[in-house]
């Protein structure tokens, strides 16, 4: 494992490595022991413009590529992350501190989403057009972008990259990904030498790691890429998409969530207890779609309350190379000093903490909440990390308004004996995803993927996925003489 740590601790330009040329490194730490990981030289603005450049001279050749032979790289690079999946889990585990549980669940997906890749590359069709015009033929051609630019979080850095960058490649497109701070190794060059390793030509991905201290907008703002996917906090997205618009470029924004679990008077309480669970806790509450609240029936709040916090005491919090160890670190001290403050913060408005969990350097134990004030700004913002508002209700109709009474609107879930009960409950919720009878957290190659209000602009996956990387190019064919007014 170590090896990845030094050997990919470097920018990946036009099918090279090489140390950036900026005058700081950014450290890679192991947020649960602090071990130093890598130490790497930040790009700066002159290396982002040669990714781009670079990417830009690839791109056309790749694009006029048969798609047969383009797909067979994404099948190469499933095959290479199947082959060193327990690695790859190892690297996870130690640069972002994720579970062996949440290791293995990330690395399912990314090898799903990898395969849909190898679909992809074949997708794209063009279509014939009717005209009200005689001898006129319309053809509508659907071709790549160019370029586009990738940013990447910390807390699912391999999969929320490969979701982007394997289908903008998969459709004819080149990449500049620019990955975490936090997760440079998982997040960037572990990805650019899956590709490498695959048989992807030089140029096509390129892989940046820097810090907007040293580059400003430079990323979002470089006139070659046409598409910018960000996925990250709601506030940054905003400034994303506003840089986007004043260049004319398209921006795929997956955000920030404050979603909601919903258990009606009818549920299987143990099944919703399990559920809630999962979703609020699963890989420390670091995930956009994670059950921020937990909404109960009043009729049922009491029972439900009991076995829920009953349930997260037996959460074990520790080394996450443990595979017992349910809760691990959260990324960095600042975010649990900033969780700590929320605990303080909310009991100091009057929650009554059920379970008040304790912080010791980056392992934030796992607290329960209730009684919160109804007008707490806690309740509608993004808490990431393990803390979960229990709040009870009266009645389908005062859940519906507590769900809804957030900036946010991603994922959520409900739970009820009655599933069209609960479709229509989940028909009056502003999200872009939501769940009957499930967790909050999921994700599928084929679905789309995506929020309304601060959650997000445009989806991802599937046929949505093309739409996002690729542009619809009109071509008319005039068989004979057109006639013109003179």
């Amino acid at each position: 494992m170590s090896s990845y740590f030094t050997d990919l601790a470097q920018q990946f330009i036009d099918g090279e490595w090489r140390p950036g040329t900026g005058s700081w490194d950014i450290i890679d730490f192991n947020p649960y022991d602090d071990e130093k990981l890598a130490s790497i030289t930040i790009a700066t603005v002159d290396e982002v413009d040669e990714a781009y450049q670079a990417a830009a001279r690839a791109q056309k050749k790749w694009a006029e590529t048969n798609p047969y032979a383009r797909r067979a790289v994404f099948e190469k690079a499933l095959r290479l992350v199947e082959e060193r999946e327990q690695e790859i889990a190892e690297v996870i585990i130690a640069e972002l501190g994720g579970t062996r549980l949440k290791a293995g669940f990330e690395l399912h997906l990314a090898k799903e989403f990898l395969r849909e890749s190898i679909h992809l590359a074949l997708r794209p069709e063009g279509r014939i057009l009717p005209s009200p015009v005689d001898g006129k033929e319309n053809r509508l051609y659907r071709v790549p972008v160019g370029v586009v630019g990738v940013i990447s979080p910390f807390n699912f850095p391999f999969l929320l990259s490969l979701k982007s960058v394997a289908p903008a490649l998969a459709l004819g497109n080149a990449v500049v990904l620019k990955p975490h701070q936090n997760t440079p190794i998982v997040g960037g060059s572990l990805v650019a030498k899956i590709f490498e390793d695959a048989g992807l030509p030089g140029g096509l991905l390129n892989v940046v790691i820097t810090d907007i201290a040293e580059i400003g907008d430079a990323f979002i703002e470089h006139p070659i890429p046409k598409v910018i996917s960000f996925t990250g906090s709601d506030k940054v997205g905003r400034h994303v998409a506003t840089v986007c618009a004043a260049n004319f470029k398209r921006s795929v924004l997956e955000l920030g969530g404050n979603s909601a679990l919903v258990v009606l008077d009818d549920a299987d309480i143990d099944y919703a207890v399990d559920a809630a669970v999962f979703s609020r806790y699963v890989h420390q509450g670091q995930v956009c779609m994670a059950a921020n609240r937990v909404l109960v029936d009043r009729s049922v709040a009491e029972e439900f309350t009991e076995k829920f916090v009953a349930k997260v005491k037996t959460l074990k919090v520790g080394d996450p190379r443990d595979p017992e160890t349910i809760i691990g670190p959260v990324i960095n001290s600042s975010q649990a000093d900033a969780l700590s403050g929320v605990v303080e913060q909310a009991i100091a408005e009057g929650a009554t903490a059920l379970v008040h969990g304790t912080t010791t350097d980056n392992l934030v134990e796992p607290s329960v909440l209730t009684d919160l004030p109804a007008d707490s700004a806690l309740l509608r913002q993004e808490v990431f990390g393990p803390i979960a508002f229990l709040i009870p209700f009266d009645g389908e109709e005062e859940a519906v308004r507590i769900v809804n009474d957030t900036p946010y609107g991603l994922s959520g879930a409900v739970h009820t004996g009655d599933i069209e009960r609960g479709v229509n409950f989940a028909k009056q919720i502003d999200t872009g995803m939501f769940h009957v009878n499930d967790g909050t957290v999921h994700d599928e190659p084929l679905v789309p993927f995506g929020g309304e209000k601060h959650s997000g602009i445009g989806r991802l996956n599937g046929d949505n996925t093309a739409d996002s990387f690729t542009t619809l190019k009109w071509i008319s064919v005039q068989h004979g003489r057109s006639g013109f007014p003179f």
